[in-house]
């Protein structure tokens, strides 16, 4: 099934509870409601826009479908700026003429057979409205370029694009156009010349862009002019974006961003609403996690049970593992929205994907309460730890992974090893994210070496023993100079990392130094601790320190430096003198700052 075909069956859903406009119609800003009487003046101005934020911002209305203005003066039906409707605006005059002339010669050609009385109000305002009236409207400097809707006095709160007879007129209207076989639904219907705007994507036109379009010569094919190449019926077209735009609407809960994709989701409703709504309630948890501690502590038990492997029917009674589920990842672009991944299945799959993703990320000890969100993977791997440093297309290429159950891109395991030796930065996210790439890896066939969870004293992989040598000599560092500022790993740990034979060396004489000053103060029984750590790590390793370490030894390296570091040995924590509290004040805390849940 397409994309198209998807978001179209979800519109029928979406119309059906009034969550979405109904067909020929779209949301839009609408900031006041100008009121005519019946014979065509205006008698007030009401303030419509949307105060419940404090400071009032147009509210959302819908409206008849916003037109696409191509170059052309082409005005809304019953609602539009103040420059169509009322003549009146910041643009230049002759502009802001031209546009409030072809406003009213529109709805004089499409009204002039209509006998509804609301009707013959408006067309009655046209002829009598002088633009030099504005000036005169209460709210006249606010309102100015505002979108604007029309209502009859004494006929309630209904709008004037509402009223039955109006509207049967708009819905006929937008049936004339040249007929063919739509793609879509497979209908013979009116075939859409351009499809509505796509709106609400991070980072793209305010004004929207679009998922289909034909725009070059290079896009036509026999002599076919714009959506005729492509050929889907006005419907269709307007069911998949106006889903797809009340999927990406502010406040909506099926809306996340992951790296710089705007992703949607939804569930295809063959199971009943309920379990619908339940199944995007669930993917909407396991995919974002919450970070707040209460709400952490009523999910956790469904999260760890979801990680652990157990069917959904056990855990979530209320979820149909057999109900279709649909993922789809929007990135902006120049001309039209770019698709950065689309993944479709059943919902219970996708919790056995994302279940085994959180297994490989699995670390110990867990430098989370719940498994971080995608997004905060991610950002991981930028700089100064910002979205907007996230390196192009690898949050949909996460996605696919995760989704999909494939391999994790390689250039995820590239970008957290170089932030890590750029910024000499090792925390508990980015050492699980090496540790799922490699884990990964192993599970599917393409790596030689399984990863462990936690401290393991009998890896013999040299990277992973050289990460937990460079985190004692570290402590050692730190224990023989309290207070210092830089540590061996702000200097250091790029070309440990990378090249350990041309640190390791110098690294091991001054531990030594450092060893020796501990020895001769009060602190004996923990420089005796160092030294058998070091010894039982150098034990496992060759005479020499390798010359160079590949991209997936460098992430073993920091999975080992952080168990050595995170790691609280208890079996090691004999008293010999110095007495045990003195060796846990010296470890390591069990978190960074900033990993601290």
């Amino acid at each position: 099934m397409t994309i198209l075909n998807s978001l179209a069956g979800l519109y029928e859903r979406l119309a059906a509870d009034e969550t979405a406009p109904a067909v020929g119609f779209s949301r839009e800003n609408i900031s006041y409601a100008v009121v005519l009487s019946p014979a065509g003046e205006v008698v007030d101005v009401q303030d419509i826009r949307d105060t419940s934020a404090g400071k009032p911002r147009p509210s959302r209305r819908d409206v008849p479908r916003a037109v696409i203005r191509v170059g052309q003066p082409l005005p809304n039906f019953l609602w539009d700026k103040t420059t169509f409707a009322l003549g009146a605006g910041t643009r230049e005059p002759v502009l802001v003429e031209r546009e409030h002339a072809a406003f009213k010669d529109f709805h004089r050609q499409l009204l002039a057979t209509c006998e509804d009385q609301g009707a013959r109000a408006f067309l009655r305002f046209l002829n009598r409205w002088r633009a030099a009236d504005f000036e005169e409207l209460r709210y006249a400097e606010d309102m100015r370029d505002a979108n604007v809707v029309f209502r009859i006095d004494g006929a309630g709160l209904e709008f004037l694009h509402k009223r039955p007879f109006v509207r049967d007129i708009w819905l006929k209207n937008l049936e004339q156009g040249e007929k063919g076989l739509c793609l879509v639904t497979g209908e013979r219907a009116a075939i859409a010349r351009l499809h509505p705007p796509v709106k609400g994507v991070t980072g793209g036109q305010p004004s929207g862009t679009r998922m289909v379009s034909f725009d070059k010569d290079a896009f036509k094919s026999f002599g076919k002019e714009r959506g005729t190449n492509a050929p889907v019926s006005e419907r269709a077209a307007f069911s998949y974006t106006a889903a797809l735009n009340t999927l990406l609407e502010r406040d909506s809960r099926r809306r996340i961003r992951i790296g710089d994709a705007t992703t949607v989701f939804w569930a295809e409703a063959a199971g009943g609403e309920g379990h619908a709504a339940a199944a995007e309630d669930l993917f909407s948890l396991i995919v974002e996690p919450p970070t707040d501690e209460e709400e952490t502590v009523k999910v956790a038990d469904r999260l760890a049970a979801v990680a652990e492997g157990r069917p959904l029917a056990a855990v979530i009674p209320e979820v149909d593992e057999d109900t279709r589920f649909c993922v789809l990842g929007l990135a902006p672009n120049a001309a039209r929205v770019s698709i950065r991944f689309w993944h479709r299945n059943t919902i219970g799959e996708l919790a056995r994907r994302i279940a085994e993703h959180w297994r490989d990320l699995r670390l110990e000890p867990a430098p989370w309460r719940t498994p971080p969100a995608a997004w905060r993977l991610l950002r991981e791997t930028a700089a100064q730890g910002k979205a907007q440093n996230i390196p192009p297309t690898l949050g949909g290429a996460l996605m696919r992974a995760i989704l999909g159950g494939g391999r994790y891109p390689r250039s995820l395991l590239a970008a957290i090893v170089g932030r890590m030796r750029a910024d000499k930065h090792v925390t508990g996210r980015r050492a699980a994210i090496c540790k799922a790439c490699l884990a990964r890896d192993h599970r599917l066939g393409l790596g030689e070496e399984e990863v462990p969870v936690s401290l393991s004293r009998e890896e013999v992989n040299p990277a992973y023993r050289l990460g937990r040598l460079f985190a004692v000599y570290e402590s050692v560092q730190r224990a023989a100079l309290p207070g210092v500022n830089a540590t061996i790993k702000d200097r250091y740990f790029g070309a440990a990392s990378a090249t350990p034979a041309s640190v390791f060396p110098l690294l091991e004489r001054n531990s030594a130094h450092h060893l020796a000053s501990l020895r001769k103060g009060e602190r004996g029984g923990l420089a005796h601790w160092f030294d058998r750590e070091i010894d039982e790590i150098l034990a496992g390793m060759g005479t020499e320190f390798p010359r160079s370490l590949r991209l997936e030894d460098q992430g073993r390296f920091a999975i080992g430096y952080h168990h050595q570091r995170e790691t609280k040995r208890k079996d090691d924590r004999e008293d010999d003198g110095s007495g045990a509290s003195a060796i846990e004040s010296d470890a390591p805390s069990l978190f960074d700052e900033e990993d601290q849940p």
